[in-house]
Order: C-alpha cells, then sequence, then structure tokens
C-alpha cells in the first residue's frame, strides 16, 4: 500500500522492489469503480487507534475512497465522539456512511446472536475491496468476536487486522505495514487527543502511547517518513 513507481504494470497490487529492497504492494483497482473500505471498530475509539493514520493517508494519496464506518458499542456521549472523530478522520472521502450501534459493551460473547444478525445484513449492504477489523489474537472479548464475525462473514475478501495497544500486553509480530510521516502520525494523535474526552482518564490513552507505537511499526517497515501502522494480513492472493 505504498506508492507505485510508474512503470509498475496495473493489477489488483502491483510489486516494486525498490532502494529498501523490501518487497511492496500497490493500492490499485483495474476498475475505474471508487475503492470501497468497510472499517470495523467494537469500541467509538477502536478504528482511529488502529487505522487512523492509514486512512488519513489514502485520503491524502487519492480521491477515489467510499467509506463504509460501523462502531458496534457506544453510548451518548461515546456516539457523539465517534460521529466527531469519523468525520475527521474522513475529511476528503468520496463517500462516508458512519454507522453507530448500541451493543452492550464488554458484553459481546453472550449478544454474539444480534450481532450476528447485523453482520449478514451488513454483508447484504457492503461489497467492500477492503475491510479493517480487529485483531484474531486481540485479548479484549468484544475485539475477538468482531474479528470472528468478520472472517465467518466475508470469506473472499482482503482483511487487515488492526492492533490495538492495552493492558493486557497482547501485541504480537504484525507481518503488513503501512508507512506514513510525521505531520500524518501527528493528525492521527491531534484527532484522537480532541475527539474522545471521555477516555483522558484512561492511564494508555496518551499522545506518547499513539506516538511511540507507530514509531516502532514505522522502524519495523523501514518507512521513509518513520511512522507506520501495522496489521495482520492472514490470506493475500498475489494477482500478476
Amino acid at each position: 500500500m505504498t506508492s507505485m513507481p510508474e512503470a509498475t504494470p496495473p493489477g489488483k497490487f502491483g510489486i516494486a522492489t525498490e532502494r529498501s529492497r523490501m518487497l511492496k504492494l500497490g493500492f490499485q483497482k483495474r476498475s475505474r469503480q471508487p475503492y470501497r473500505i468497510l472499517c470495523l471498530g467494537a469500541h467509538s475509539d477502536d478504528i482511529e487507534i488502529g487505522c487512523g493514520g492509514t486512512i488519513l493517508e489514502l485520503l491524502r494519496t487519492r480521491r477515489d475512497l467510499e467509506f463504509h464506518w460501523v462502531v458496534f458499542s457506544s453510548g451518548k456521549d461515546r456516539e457523539r465522539e465517534a460521529r466527531r472523530s469519523a468525520s475527521l478522520f474522513l475529511k476528503g472521502a468520496a463517500k462516508q456512511d458512519i454507522v453507530v450501534l448500541d451493543f452492550r459493551n464488554s458484553f459481546f460473547p453472550s449478544e454474539s446472536a444480534k450481532i450476528k444478525e447485523y453482520f449478514e445484513a451488513l454483508k447484504i449492504a457492503a461489497s467492500p475491496d477492503l475491510i479493517l477489523t480487529h485483531a484474531r489474537n486481540d485479548l479484549h472479548q468484544d475485539h475477538l468476536v468482531i474479528n470472528q464475525l468478520t472472517w465467518n462473514t466475508w470469506r473472499d475478501h482482503f482483511i487487515l487486522e488492526y492492533e490495538i495497544p492495552k493492558y493486557d500486553g497482547d501485541l504480537g509480530r504484525p507481518n503488513f505495514f503501512v508507512p506514513f510521516d510525521r505531520k500524518i502520525a501527528g493528525l492521527k494523535i491531534k484527532h484522537l487527543m480532541s475527539c474522545f474526552k471521555t477516555q483522558s482518564n484512561k492511564h494508555w490513552f496518551t499522545e506518547d502511547t499513539f506516538q511511540g507505537l507507530m514509531r516502532i511499526r514505522g522502524l519495523e517497515a523501514n518507512s521513509s517518513g518513520n511512522f507506520a501502522e501495522a496489521y495482520y494480513a492472514r490470506k493475500v492472493v498475489l494477482d500478476l
């Protein structure tokens, strides 16, 4: 999902071996249709924490992106935060459909049947080119339910699983990176800190937490801009 040299032939994902000697995949489509991205988050700030920098970077480089953004748990205050944040992160998108639901926080396993019904309806409504969702090994019970239902619902789609730093210490070794520069990293942090005031009492919800993880992933990705977000790509088919 990094920028491609002009000589790279078109395809679903272009490939380039550049001076970094790291294999890179381009973000392309054969058709002229808009690129559709489905963002799934259990809670109001999950999408932004996990893939906010990626979204900002994609929108910096192209405008043919349509987003379907679903938050599964909220309250009155959290819903307001979620909608405000989504509108900031998605500024410049060709289309944005923001949905905020009210499934009970921390009780997703016991509400999995109702959440499954929503996923089945969403499968009919959305046919995404890319799905951004929670990681399979995330220890939060709500995150795990969303991941499992994502894979149950879309079996032939490009799915990237994002990571959320937390007390549980479940960060792993992701294998897919989206690099960006300090400006994008700073904008992500700015939006997070300004939108989610209800989280200001959380000891981990700080600027240095988010910056530190993006810097580490930038190091691992050999990012020219020093920052990156990381994902787990369980299945990627190379289309030449």
